[in-house]
């Protein structure tokens, strides 16, 4: 039974169904799990536990570090593995840690189970099986759009990998294929978009109708001003937005009826959201961090996953959700004399101003006090970039309470990004 935000199931039916699940993956992993099997034993957690409330009060959390020594002391691929490694046919690595990308391994059967989450995830967006979906991503070892793309072609969409493409290129092929969805991050519609509108004069051009854009990667696609700015170059076409991460797979789906606000695939996962200083549940309506238990991914599990993904606690028809997606990183935040800034806050504001083309942040640090100032790209043909960096500047002192330097360059000066945007520069003077 998959439990969507779309019925009315109560949390009670949804926690009976995750706990049937928990006692599955807690039964499997202590056959064969040498990274969980003595956790959980040294926590006296068994696949006859009680209760949701005793998985959670018992067992520790997994933080990123630990996935990293034990790959580094199991090499190559760790120990989390639940099966023997000829049972493993998928390779994914996630983008990059502080001692480089991390490997992960899967089953046919835990790929399947991810993508039904993203069967989930074009559902809730409309997506109808005759749509043409276009897939605008460099298909690398990331897990990316590899589960959204594989997901699409189990559904019989007629699905387009742009790996390999230039910008121009991908453009051109959604015009000729007529695509009815793209699959993208928030930066890279808006590249897309940008080029499309610079190309409204070309004849094949004005074919493109896109319908339905699905973003993924970054925060920007619960972003109003982010997501207007897009919908605005794709000629109105609809914005949903999605999130999930390689160590979990496809977490959230935007539904329609709860715009800027992501539903957790409870189906699929256990969902926390805690308060970083008490490690405790936050109410509904406070922001934590979310925490995940993967319940399907069974040959690469993961039990209360410490994310880093900063949220808003919501409900929707009995359904968890994230509300404004994903705010921020937890370790993102930076203190500007004695402010806390989030990036997300700074793109929000600047995004509200249309004619910013792009925009990069440069954030020193000197005697431990770190300070900002923003380059703004501005649109092409517009009269003053001056003036419009001075409305910049004072919307983020009405924002923070804080002077932060804005200045202009030249259009076209600032990187455009395929996958995740890099815009903060950081850079220690002490």
């Amino acid at each position: 039974m998959v439990l969507s935000c779309f019925g009315m199931s109560s949390r009670t039916q949804i926690h009976t169904n995750q706990l049937s699940k928990l006692r599955t993956l807690i039964k499997e992993l202590d056959k064969g799990n040498a990274f969980y099997r003595p956790r959980l034993q040294e926590a006296g957690i068994t696949d006859e536990i009680s209760s949701l409330d005793e998985f959670t009060g018992k067992m520790g959390f997994t933080s990123k570090m630990d996935l990293v020594w034990d790959r580094e002391e199991v090499l190559p691929y760790g120990s989390n593995l639940t099966y023997p490694l000829s049972q493993y046919s998928r390779y994914s690595q996630s983008s990059g840690t502080t001692r480089g990308p991390l490997p992960w391994l899967d089953t046919n059967e835990s790929w399947s189970a991810m993508l039904d989450c993203w069967d989930q995830v074009f559902r809730a967006a409309g997506v109808e099986t005759t749509d043409s979906i276009f897939f605008a991503f460099s298909f690398g070892p990331f897990l990316g759009f590899w589960t959204a793309y594989e997901s699409a072609t189990r559904r019989r969409n007629l699905s387009i990998p742009g790996g390999g493409l230039s910008s121009m290129a991908r453009l051109r092929a959604i015009a000729a294929h007529r695509c009815d969805v793209l699959c993208c991050t928030p930066t890279y519609a808006m590249r897309l978009g940008e080029l499309l509108e610079e190309q409204s004069n070309d004849e094949d051009m004005k074919s493109v109708a896109l319908k339905k854009i699905i973003v993924a990667g970054e925060p920007g696609g619960s972003i109003p001003e982010v997501r207007e700015q897009i919908s605005r170059l794709w000629r109105g076409a609809q914005v949903f937005d999605h999130h999930g991460m390689t160590e979990v797979g496809p977490v959230t789906y935007e539904d329609p009826a709860k715009p800027m606000s992501l539903c957790v695939i409870e189906d699929a996962y256990i969902a926390e959201i805690i308060d970083r200083k008490t490690q405790k549940e936050v109410a509904e309506g406070e922001r934590g961090e979310l925490v995940l238990t993967t319940l399907n991914r069974i040959a690469s599990p993961l039990l209360r996953y410490r994310t880093g993904d900063l949220v808003q606690k919501s409900y929707h028809n009995g359904q968890l959700c994230l509300e404004g997606g994903i705010l921020g990183r937890v370790d993102d935040m930076v203190v500007i004399r004695g402010v806390n800034v989030y990036p997300t806050a700074v793109e929000k504001v600047i995004r509200g101003f249309q004619d910013v083309a792009e925009f990069q942040v440069k954030q020193t640090t000197h005697q431990s006090m770190a300070e900002l100032e923003i380059t703004l790209e501005p649109q092409k043909n517009i009269g003053n970039p001056e003036m419009l960096a001075k409305q910049v500047e004072k919307a983020l002192q009405d924002a923070f309470t804080l002077r932060i330097p804005v200045s202009c360059t030249a259009p076209g000066a600032l990187p455009r990004f395929e996958f995740k945007s890099k815009r903060w520069v950081k850079e220690d003077k002490s």
